[in-house]
C-alpha cells in the first residue's frame, strides 16, 4: 500500500514537471519568433538609415575641406602680407634699419620657400620671381651697404696712437725718431711680461653690423664679393698704417747704395716697425678678421692672409735685403738686433698666421730669422779674419792706444750686450755649449788683436817707443776685460798673464830707454872721488853727455802719450827710482869737482829737483809747438 501510494505520488510529479517543460519550451519558441522578427525590422530601419548617414558624412567633410582652404588661403594670404611688408622695407634700403632689413631678407627667403613647396598655387610661379627679384636688388644694396660701413670705419692708424699701446719704456723719447729710439738696451728689462695693448681699428659696436651683413653675403652665395670688399678695404688701411709710421718698400740695390749712417738708423727703425707690426696691426687686423667673419673659417683665414700678404712682404723684403747685402764688421750688431727681434716674435708669428693660408708668410718670417743668423755668424768670422789681417798704416806717432784696440774692444763690448741673442745664434747651428762657443771666439778675438799690435809696434824705429805702444795697449786691453763681463768667459789666469805681459813691456822701456843713460852715471869704483881713477874731464864729458841725452829723451818722450793716468804715474815712478838716486849719488861724488873749476853751471845744468819736475812732463803727448812747463 505504502509503495503504490508514493510511485502514484511521483507520477504525478514527474507529469507536473513535464507539463512545466512544454510550457517552458513553447515560451521559449515564442521569444525566438519575436526576437527574430525584431532583428528583421532593425535591419530595415538601418537599411533606410544609410543614405541619410552617407550625406551627414560628405556635409562634414565638405566642412572640414572649406576649413583648410579657408586656412591655406590664409596662409598664402599671410605669405603675400609679409611679402608685400618686406618689399617695402627692402625698397627703404638698410641704412636706415639694418636689422628690420636683414628681416626682410629672411621673410624673401622663408617666401621663397613657401611657394616653392606650394607651386599647386596659381600665383605661385610670378611670387617665386618676384621675390627673387627683390632679393636679388636686397643683397646688391647688402653689399653696398657692407663696404660703406667696413670703409667708413676703416681708417689708418696714426702713429701716436700706435705708440701709445706699447709698454712704456718702448715708447719714442720726444725728440727721438719715429721707430721708438734705441734698438737695443741690455738693461732694458724682460718684454716677456711687458704689456702690449692691441689697438681697435674698428668701433666695437660696429663689428656685429658687419658680421651680420657678411653671414647674409655667405648665405646668398656672394663669398668673393665679400672676399674682395674686405680684402681691398684693409688691405689697403693697413699699407697706409704703415706707411704713416714709416715702412717704406727699399730693394737690395736701394740698401747697398745708402751712406751707413742712413743704413744703421733704417735698420734701428725696422726693428721697432716689426714689433709693432706683428704685436699690434697684424694682432689687430686678425681679432677683427676672427670677428667679422666668425663662423666662416676657410673664407677668414684667406681673407686674413690676403689683407697682410703685401704689408708683410715689404717688412720683410727689407730684412732679407739686408742679409743679402754686403758684409762688414759694423753690421754685425744690426744684424743681431734684426735677429733678436725675429726670435722675438716668433711665436707671435707662428700664432697670428698659423692658418693654411697664411702658411707661405710664416715660413718666408722663419726663412729670414735663418738668414740673418748665417749673416751674422759668417760677419762674427769675417770680423775676426780681419782684425788678424788689419793692414792699416795709421801709426800712432805718440805710442799711445791704436784705434784698432778701442774699436776691437769697444766691439768686444758691445758683444757682451748681446750674450743672450749670441747664444740663441749659436744655438741655432747646433752648438751644445753656447756660453763655451762665446768664451772660444772672445779669446781668439783677443789673440787676433795682439797678434796685429805685434806686428803694428815693428812699424817704430825706436825701440822703447815699440814697448812702449805695446804697453799700452796690452794694458788698455786688461783693463778693459776687467771691467767688462769678458772677464767671466776669459778668467782670471788670462787676465793674470796679460798684466804680466803688461809689466813687461814697462821693464823693456826702462832698460831700452834709460839703461844708457845710467852708464854715464855709473862709475866703478865707490871710494872717495881723489882715489877714483877718473879725471875732471872725464867727469865734465860724463855731464854733457847726460845732460844730452837726458834733453833729448825729455824733449821726445814729453810728446809720447800714456793715456792711463795710474799707469803713467807708475812709469814715471818706476824711471825715477831708478834715475835720480844714481843722479844724486854721482853729483855728490863728482859735483865738488866740477863746481871748483869755471863754469860749473855749464855741466851741472839740473839738480835732483829740475830731474823729478821735468820726468813728470813726460808721457803728456804735447806737440813741439807746446811751451815746456
Amino acid at each position: 500500500m505504502g509503495v503504490a501510494q508514493a510511485m502514484e505520488a511521483l507520477n504525478e510529479r514527474a507529469g507536473l514537471m513535464k507539463e512545466s517543460l512544454q510550457k517552458s519550451q513553447t515560451i521559449t519558441d515564442n521569444m525566438v519568433g519575436i526576437l527574430g522578427s525584431f532583428d528583421h525590422r532593425l535591419s530595415a530601419l538601418e537599411t533606410a538609415m544609410r543614405p541619410t548617414q552617407i550625406r551627414t558624412h560628405s556635409i562634414r567633410k565638405a566642412h572640414e575641406n572649406i576649413d583648410k582652404a579657408l586656412k591655406a588661403a590664409e596662409v598664402i594670404l599671410n605669405q603675400f602680407d609679409l611679402t608685400k611688408k618686406a618689399e617695402a622695407k627692402i625698397l627703404r634700403g638698410p641704412h636706415e634699419d639694418l636689422e628690420s632689413y636683414l628681416e626682410a631678407i629672411d621673410q624673401l627667403r622663408g617666401t621663397i620657400k613657401f611657394f616653392s613647396n606650394n607651386k599647386m598655387f596659381k600665383s605661385a610661379t610670378g611670387v617665386i620671381s618676384h621675390a627673387h627679384s627683390l632679393l636679388s636688388k636686397a643683397l646688391s644694396k647688402l653689399e653696398d651697404e657692407f663696404r660703406q660701413i667696413l670703409q667708413n670705419y676703416s681708417k689708418p692708424m696714426e702713429p701716436d696712437r700706435l705708440f701709445e699701446c706699447l709698454p712704456s719704456n718702448l715708447r719714442p723719447s720726444t725728440e727721438g725718431e719715429g721707430g721708438g729710439g734705441k734698438s737695443h738696451d741690455p738693461h732694458q728689462k724682460s718684454l716677456e711680461n711687458a704689456i702690449f695693448t692691441v689697438p681697435t681699428v674698428i668701433p666695437p659696436r660696429v663689428l656685429p653690423l658687419l658680421h651680420d651683413l657678411a653671414q647674409q653675403m655667405v648665405q646668398a652665395g656672394h663669398q668673393q664679393q665679400l672676399f674682395k670688399t674686405y680684402r681691398d678695404t684693409r688691405a689697403a688701411v693697413l699699407e697706409q698704417s704703415l706707411k704713416k709710421l714709416g715702412v717704406e718698400r727699399l730693394s737690395k740695390d736701394d740698401v747697398q747704395r745708402m751712406q751707413w749712417e742712413v743704413l744703421e738708423a733704417k735698420i734701428g727703425n725696422w726693428v721697432h716697425y716689426m714689433r709693432i707690426s706683428v704685436k699690434l696691426l697684424f694682432a689687430a687686423e686678425k681679432k677683427i678678421c676672427d670677428q667679422i667673419l666668425d663662423g666662416v673659417e676657410s673664407l677668414r683665414d684667406q681673407c686674413f692672409g690676403e689683407v697682410t700678404a703685401n704689408s708683410v712682404a715689404v717688412l720683410l723684403s727689407f730684412g732679407e735685403a739686408i742679409a743679402k747685402s754686403k758684409r762688414s764688421p759694423e753690421k754685425l750688431f744690426v744684424l743681431l738686433d734684426m735677429y733678436e727681434i725675429m726670435r722675438e716674435l716668433q711665436p707671435e708669428i707662428e700664432l697670428v698666421f698659423g692658418s693654411q693660408p697664411c702658411t707661405e708668410m710664416k715660413e718666408s718670417a722663419m726663412n729670414l730669422t735663418k738668414r740673418l743668423a748665417q749673416t751674422a755668424q759668417e760677419t762674427f768670422a769675417d770680423f775676426e779674419e780681419a782684425v788678424e789681417k788689419d793692414a792699416t798704416k795709421t801709426a800712432v806717432m805718440d805710442g799711445t792706444v791704436h784705434p784698432l784696440t778701442s774699436y776691437v774692444i769697444n766691439y768686444v763690448k758691445f758683444l757682451f750686450d748681446y750674450q743672450s741673442t749670441l747664444r740663441l745664434l749659436f744655438q741655432e747651428f747646433d752648438s751644445k755649449d753656447p756660453d763655451s762657443e762665446l768664451g772660444a771666439v772672445t779669446t781668439r778675438i783677443m789673440h787676433a788683436l795682439q797678434n796685429n799690435l805685434d806686428g803694428k809696434s815693428k812699424q817704430y824705429k825706436d825701440a822703447a817707443l815699440t814697448q812702449l805702444f805695446l804697453m799700452n795697449n796690452v794694458h788698455y786691453i786688461v783693463r778693459s776685460v776687467r771691467r767688462s763681463e769678458a772677464k767671466d768667459l776669459l778668467g782670471d789666469d788670462w787676465v793674470q798673464i796679460h798684466r804680466r805681459i803688461v809689466q813687461q813691456h814697462a821693464n823693456q822701456y826702462k832698460r831700452v830707454s834709460w839703461a844708457k843713460i845710467l852708464q854715464c852715471l855709473t862709475v866703478q869704483s865707490s871710494g872717495p872721488v881723489e882715489n877714483s881713477n877718473i879725471s875732471r874731464a872725464s867727469v865734465k864729458d860724463r855731464f854733457k853727455t847726460f845732460n844730452s841725452q837726458f834733453e833729448e829723451l825729455h824733449q821726445r818722450q814729453c810728446q809720447w802719450t800714456v793715456p792711463d793716468s795710474e799707469l803713467r804715474e807708475s812709469l814715471r815712478l818706476a824711471v825715477a827710482e831708478v834715475l835720480l838716486p844714481a843722479f844724486r849719488s854721482f853729483l855728490k861724488r863728482f859735483g865738488p869737482m866740477i863746481e871748483s873749476g869755471k863754469n860749473p853751471q855749464k855741466y851741472i845744468r839740473f839738480t835732483p829737483e829740475d830731474l823729478e819736475r821735468m820726468l813728470n812732463e813726460f808721457f803728456e803727448g804735447k806737440t813741439w809747438s807746446e811751451p815746456k812747463r
